[in-house]
């Protein structure tokens, strides 16, 4: 077996890419599916928002996991095991007659999702030389942009066109093609014995984060009991706190916080889930205001905010130049106070804006965001060595995974303080704070950045070697 890919990582980065966009457009999709899944099965939509939280409980708790299997069993087999169980899941949400049925294929769906997204980028990145890892990060960041707005478009059109159980029975397709090309294109990579897994670790971490996750989803959604949304966010962080002592102790740990001792690393992970938690919160803010606070449809809100999309695309051909003139660090912080900006303008958007207008916001806010992921996923890996991508991929997958929650919930609590501080529900004028402090949020994170050495990560980027 070889243990090297090919010298242009294009081809893989862009197989690796349309499995992980499989799971994003799937996550986005079916949010827009719930109301028609809710009244096919007589159930309130409230309570369909389980489906949602039980995919997402399940997705964190396997992440930890994905680096020691993918270790264990080689990460080709892994990804393609988990291609095929994400499809079979996905196939089984569709046949789902019942709530329990749809909840059980939710859970499964999400351990395949936790072992697809890490281990994809671990097959990707194994084997390839500093100066290919920007390209190849370059054409797997795009689904993170345009999963989450080209999800509730194509959701709609196949819920009104064909039906809920079409926005799961979509994945079968691409999940056949997807292990095709896999099987086809991608070369094996030499299995390693990485030793025994940290069982203790690996179960307090998943307990940690299933129990944060459930608390984050459902808390001020009235889907659970009073004051189990809250005590789920407590259990959450008094396991995290044990979690965490555990890990710093163990010699092989679930969670290797030494890794955050590297300060590009230390800089995506840690300050990356800054700037995430406030861009998480856009996905959620713009179509709502669309539709709630302007009245506009589904369709109408979906094309206008699929500008985020058309602004990420752009970015990818101007990604690497920007990165080779200004180094990571120019990137991240400027980037990023630019993304604060144009978030912070949707706080200006009325129903009198121009269309054009409102569409050229939303279009620069996804190409700084494109580029500060891109330059965000590069960075977490380009001072580590590879043999400690593994223990990288679960790190900075979990992270990944809880910001954009917690921007959710950042968005959420802005609207109702607005709201609450004018004495009235949630309204229009509210969202304008709500972007206002997204904003400033992202922008927040430049000058933790603004710490990074200005050579930092420049083998990757070719910064300095002009």
């Amino acid at each position: 077996m070889s243990d090297t890919v090919p010298k242009d990582p294009r081809l893989i980065a862009i197989i690796v890419a349309s499995a992980l966009f499989m799971q994003n457009l799937d996550s986005a999709a079916v949010i827009t599916a719930l109301p028609s899944m809710a009244r096919d099965m007589g159930e309130e939509p409230a309570r369909l928002g389980v489906a949602i939280t039980s995919y997402l409980v399940s997705l964190t708790v396997f992440i930890p996991f994905a680096g020691w299997v993918a270790d264990r069993y080689g990460p080709k087999r892994i990804f393609m095991f988990a291609i095929a169980l994400f499809a079979a899941s996905s196939v089984a949400c569709g046949l789902s007659n019942g709530l329990g049925e749809l909840v059980a294929a939710r859970i499964v769906q999400g351990l395949a999702g936790a072992m697809m997204v890490p281990v994809g980028r671990l097959l990707l990145l194994r084997g390839l030389r500093k100066d290919q890892m920007l390209t190849a990060m370059t054409w797997l960041t795009m689904p993170g942009m345009l999963g989450p707005i080209s999800g509730p478009l194509l959701g709609g059109v196949l819920t009104d066109q064909f039906g809920w159980r079409s926005v799961f029975w979509i994945n079968l397709p691409v999940g056949v093609l997807g292990l095709c090309l896999v099987a086809w294109k991608i070369p094996a990579v030499a299995v390693a014995n990485p030793g025994p897994p940290d069982t203790r670790g690996l179960l307090l971490v998943g307990g940690a984060m299933a129990a944060f996750m459930f608390g984050l989803e459902t808390v001020g959604r009235g889907v659970v009991p009073a004051g189990l949304a809250e005590a789920g966010l407590i259990l959450g962080v008094l396991i995290g706190i044990v979690a965490v002592r555990h890990c710093l102790r163990a010699e092989r740990p679930a969670l290797d916080f030494s890794l955050l001792q590297v300060p590009t690393f230390h800089a995506a992970a840690a300050t990356g889930t800054i700037f995430r938690i406030g861009a998480g919160a856009s996905p959620f803010l713009v179509p709502v205001l669309l539709q709630v606070g302007f009245g506009w449809s589904a369709t109408e809100s979906g094309l206008v905010s699929f500008a985020t999309a058309l602004g990420a695309l752009a970015m990818k051909p101007l990604a690497q130049p920007i990165l080779r003139r200004w180094g990571f660090r120019g990137a991240v912080v400027w980037g990023g106070l630019l993304a604060g900006v144009t978030l912070a303008a949707c706080a200006l958007f009325t129903p009198a804006w121009p269309l054009p207008a409102m569409f050229l916001v939303l279009a620069a806010g996804g190409l700084f965001r494109s580029l500060q992921f891109t330059a965000l996923n590069t960075l977490a890996f380009a001072d580590l060595p590879q043999s400690r991508f593994s223990a990288a991929t679960g790190f900075y997958g979990i992270a990944q995974q809880i910001a954009p929650a917690l921007g959710v919930v950042l968005a959420t609590a802005s609207l109702e303080a607005s709201a609450a501080l004018a004495g009235r529900e949630v309204a229009a004028p509210d969202f304008a704070m709500a972007f206002i402090v997204a904003g400033l949020v992202v922008a927040s994170a430049a000058p933790f950045f603004a710490r990074l050495p200005p050579d930092a990560g420049d083998e990757v980027s070719g910064h300095g070697s002009r």
